[in-house]
């Protein structure tokens, strides 16, 4: 799974990983669930993590050392080869406070926008 963003997401680290592993962007895109993630929280999301639903652990961050600001868009992009439909998202802001959402259809969604009001995460769907 890749990511990059209209924000500032270091996209340039994950290709000099997949280049030591062999790995082509080609290889790495083309996945049925890619989506892109708009944050519109109002807060700076510090950690992304997308997991299969039927997994109980969380992957490794997909940010690593980077965020997404309010406003910025992180195309997620999947292995051509994953089969799993669905997917629980979790995102973290800088306060360590966690939003998650869970059993996300990737087949059916292209994109995820995030909200946070009044105290309430929510999500729209396209």
């Amino acid at each position: 799974m890749t990511s990059t963003t209209t924000g500032n997401f270091n996209r340039r680290r994950f290709l000099g990983l997949a280049g030591a592993l062999g790995l082509t962007p080609a290889l790495l895109t083309a996945g049925d669930q890619d989506f892109s993630l708009v944050n519109k929280t109002g807060f700076e999301i510090s950690s992304l993590h997308i997991s299969p639903h039927s997994s109980d652990e969380w992957g490794e961050d997909i940010l690593g050392k980077d965020t997404l600001s309010d406003g910025d868009t992180v195309n997620i992009t999947f292995h051509r080869k994953e089969k799993a439909a669905n997917w629980d998202l979790r995102v973290e802001d800088g306060d360590g406070k966690n939003f998650t959402w869970e059993k996300l259809n990737l087949l059916e969604i292209s994109e995820v926008t995030l909200f946070y009001r009044k105290g309430v995460a929510t999500a729209t769907f396209k």
